[in-house]
């Protein structure tokens, strides 16, 4: 076992890493093969064995919103990096194994993950964040052929890098035939609506793409409220930030063939929709929406992951369309079983949450339906 030191934590890593010069797809199945030896030491020395081949036979959950953490991307961006000095977070995800998401989902009923990498917002401007994305990406793939039906991607990209990004756009969904691309709400200062990602936009609006977002603690509120961690404010607010930045900038109307879902609820935007519909009508924006703002606003996505409480999701679902809201877990910080209970509690009917649960996502990935 080799340890990885920081200033903040010692940390254990295991399994051999790969070196760069392997074969595409090569380093993603050794590393993938490592995780999952792991995994069996683990389950011979007294551990849970996970139901691999297995589908559960529950409601069938497609969760758009699972973190994963291939080894080798933990280990390229560093501890101090990557978990930001959150012991918490550290030790869910530098654990990670495929075989720990499938023993969630076989307990919560889920039937598909479509994963998402932990924390992209570490890969910003990392001096090799087109390889990393890239190894990344295939590790993803790497599972979801190993595990048919059981796992999705969303291909990380390399932004703000709008060159790398658009390689890795062609790549991932051509070759690795990836489900949608992943962002961060943010990168610096910059909000999905910036001029600078529109080459990206055009390009995804031109394939028609799933784009699943996370937000993280941006640049300019870090270290505002000291001793509370930029998860339990920031990552609401900059979802809503990105939301609006997409609205007023024109994009949501610009790129219409791209399907955007925003994690937890849409942050605090359904609590602040008056806000949003009413400087939309001033002179200023009233042009940007020929449909209105409220229609926009309506045709995105939005998964319930931290969200799946009655205060959180009575406000969505007052103006939101059943049909764009969307099963999501946050895994490893919550599990499938979790945001089940909140989803009955929720005051939905059954027929509601057989569409969250399944139903949604299926019309959106049909290949998983």
């Amino acid at each position: 076992m080799q340890m990885v030191s920081t200033a903040a934590t010692s940390i254990p890593w295991q399994g051999a890493w790969p070196c760069s010069c392997c074969l595409p797809g090569g380093h993603a199945r050794a590393l993938f093969a490592a995780s999952r030896s792991a995994a069996a030491k683990s389950s011979a020395s007294g551990g849970k064995k996970s139901k691999a081949a297995a589908r559960p036979a529950g409601p069938r959950r497609i969760d758009v919103h699972h973190h994963f953490a291939p080894p080798r991307y933990v280990k390229d961006l560093g501890a101090k990096n990557l978990f930001n000095g959150s012991p918490g977070s550290a030790r869910a995800t530098y654990e990670w194994t495929p075989a720990m998401s499938l023993e969630d989902m076989d307990k919560g009923g889920t039937q598909t993950a479509v994963t998402s990498v932990y924390n992209g917002s570490a890969l910003a401007n990392h001096p090799q964040a087109r390889r990393i994305a890239r190894e990344t990406n295939e590790y993803a793939a790497q599972m979801g052929r190993d595990y048919p039906g059981r796992f999705g991607s969303f291909a990380v990209l390399p932004l703000p890098d709008v060159d790398g990004s658009l390689r890795e756009i062609e790549y991932a969904l051509d070759v690795l035939k990836a489900d949608g691309v992943f962002m961060m709400t943010s990168y610096g200062n910059q909000w999905l609506g910036d001029p600078a990602f529109k080459p990206v936009f055009e390009e995804l609006n031109r394939r028609k793409t799933i784009v699943y977002t996370h937000p993280h603690g941006p640049d300019a509120t870090e270290g505002i409220l000291p001793g509370i961690p930029p998860s339990v404010i920031e990552f609401g607010t900059d979802t809503t930030r990105t939301i609006a930045s997409m609205l007023f900038s024109g994009n949501a109307v610009r790129f219409p063939n791209v399907k955007m879902i925003y994690s937890h609820a849409g942050g605090t935007m359904p609590f602040i929709l008056e806000r949003f519909t009413r400087i939309a009508d001033t002179p200023q924006h009233k042009g940007k929406f020929p449909r209105g703002i409220l229609y926009e606003i309506k045709k995105f996505y939005y998964e319930i992951a931290q969200a799946s409480h009655p205060y959180a999701m009575s406000s969505l679902r007052s103006f939101m369309p059943i049909s764009q809201i969307l099963f999501g877990t946050d895994f490893p910080y919550r599990s499938a079983a979790d945001m089940g209970r909140g989803l009955v509690k929720s005051g939905f009917s059954p027929r509601e949450i057989a569409a969250i649960n399944h139903g949604n996502a299926a019309k959106l990935l049909p290949r998983f339906a």
